[in-house]
């Protein structure tokens, strides 16, 4: 049986992406004459990267603990509280691939600026807030341009060779891991203070300022976005390794007649990348975007009740069990870390990885459901810290191979939006779940993650030296 061939690396289908020729258009001589030259000088460019991921979770994990406390001191009810949380979420799928299309419209850069300072706005205007109204108010720019971590990513994908990519994805990883550790330390010191709540706002706007400076500052010079990493010419990444040679020609044909007209409105270019972006959901990868969410909605279900359980199971205090979530946490940053020798373990196969981690996840979350002791939750924790890290960054590039890069951040848009569904029903799961017993959540994570195995077992990619030797022939 077989659910989709974009599993055969081999022949893994490209995004017929329109949205870069643009940007092609619009490059400088400089840009051009460093894409010519095949040289990719990164390491200034990466490590400023590195430091806006973990500026900007610094900042949101200062304040996104102290939210639900605000919102009950404004006088709000627990279900007005949660119709008030669930809107983020609700924002975050609708916004996410919209903003992933429009930078590969408009560039990273810019795009990366915008999110940043309206993001920064919103959190200007949640430190003034000082009722239920200025706070939703406060909550929507950074419902809609909070995708600073996406759009990263994606940048990241453009710069760096595909082997690396998993590679510098999982060290992007550990430094905004990092920043989500300690966030929430200097937000707990702050919110002691007198309207620490606010305080903490204001001090989170101005890091998402500093961060604004820095990506203005980029060494951008090192840095290529919009070049392909795989050594192909550009337009035949843009087009589906799998289609015949005269549909290759028409889209060429096609591509070169709208080139000679205006440019487009970038809308227009938006619109057509999310057609495109359709087409290829309904045809071509839904069993990946599948396989995320699954996967989301599994890692989300353990975590739910996560608290609650351990108290009523082991008898364990919350203040102790923030200190295992913290340690997880510490080890997840971690795990970003060891991806290089467990990739060259597995010879840069991502989707072998892949696999293998979920795998890991499902036996893991089934322990954690029948631990009978501490000790075993604590290992069954100690080790999902890893396999869910590696997993993310897995299924990341995995949508960034079998999609095409050019269109990196329409791509990393969508995944983002599967994520966000995740968010919105794995808490009505977890309730039902919770129903009939305090193991039902990561119970029912465990019987989600073996159908993302089941799913991603069906179809067993080729060697990647025989996918890198297509790439090479092509």
């Amino acid at each position: 049986m077989e659910l989709g061939g974009h599993w055969d690396m081999s022949s893994a289908p490209r995004l017929v992406s329109e949205i870069a020729e643009p940007q092609q258009e619009r490059k400088t001589g400089t840009e051009a004459g460093a894409a010519d030259s095949g040289a990719v000088r990164t390491p200034r460019f990466l490590l400023c990267l590195y430091l806006v991921g973990f500026l900007d979770l610094f900042g949101v994990s200062m304040v996104v603990p102290l939210l639900s406390l605000h919102v009950k001191s404004l006088g709000a009810s627990p279900t007005v509280a949660g119709i008030v949380g669930s809107s983020y979420g609700v924002l975050q799928l609708f916004s996410s691939t919209l903003v992933g299309c429009w930078s590969d419209v408009v560039g990273k850069r810019s795009s990366l600026l915008a999110c940043i300072l309206l993001s920064a706005l919103g959190y200007l205007l949640l430190g003034a807030a000082t009722n239920m109204f200025l706070f939703v108010l406060a909550r929507v720019p950074a419902g809609i341009f909070k995708h600073t971590l996406s759009i990263s990513r994606a940048l990241l994908s453009d710069v760096v060779p595909e082997k690396e990519r998993p590679l510098v994805i999982g060290h992007f990883n550990t430094a905004s891991g990092v920043g989500f550790i300690l966030g929430p330390v200097v937000g707990g010191y702050l919110t002691e203070l007198e309207d620490g709540f606010y305080l903490t706002a204001f001090i989170c706007f101005w890091v998402f300022i500093l961060n604004a400076g820095l990506v203005w500052f980029f060494p951008w010079r090192e840095a290529k976005p919009g070049s392909t990493e795989k050594g192909l010419p550009l337009r035949k990444t843009h087009v589906l390794l799998g289609r015949s040679h005269d549909a290759m020609q028409e889209a060429a044909t096609s591509r070169g007649a709208r080139a000679s007209k205006k440019a487009a409105r970038p809308w227009v270019e938006v619109g057509l990348a999310l057609r495109n972006m359709k087409n290829l959901l309904f045809s071509e990868m839904w069993d990946i975007f599948l396989v995320r969410l699954l996967m989301a909605v599994a890692v989300m279900l353990y975590y739910s009740n996560f608290v609650l359980a351990l108290e009523e199971r082991f008898g364990v205090r919350p203040k102790v069990t923030g200190y295992l979530i913290s340690y997880s946490s510490i080890l997840g940053a971690v795990a970003g870390l060891a991806l290089g020798p467990i990739l060259r373990l597995y010879k840069h196969n991502s989707q072998a990885l892949l696999l293998h981690s979920s795998m890991l996840t499902c036996t893991l979350l089934l322990l954690y459901s029948l631990a009978p002791t501490m000790g075993a939750v604590v290992l069954s924790s100690t080790l999902l810290s890893f396999s869910t890290a590696i997993g993310r960054t897995c299924i990341t590039d995995l949508q960034l191979t079998v999609g095409g890069a050019q269109a990196s951040g329409t791509l990393i848009g969508v995944g983002q939006s599967v994520t966000a569904v995740g968010r919105i029903i794995a808490p009505l799961l977890s309730g039902v779940a919770q129903e009939v017993s305090p193991c039902g959540p990561p119970s029912l994570g465990a019987a989600l993650a073996l159908v993302a195995i089941f799913i991603m077992s069906l179809n067993k990619p080729h060697s990647s030296s025989d996918r890198n030797g297509k790439l090479k022939s092509e």
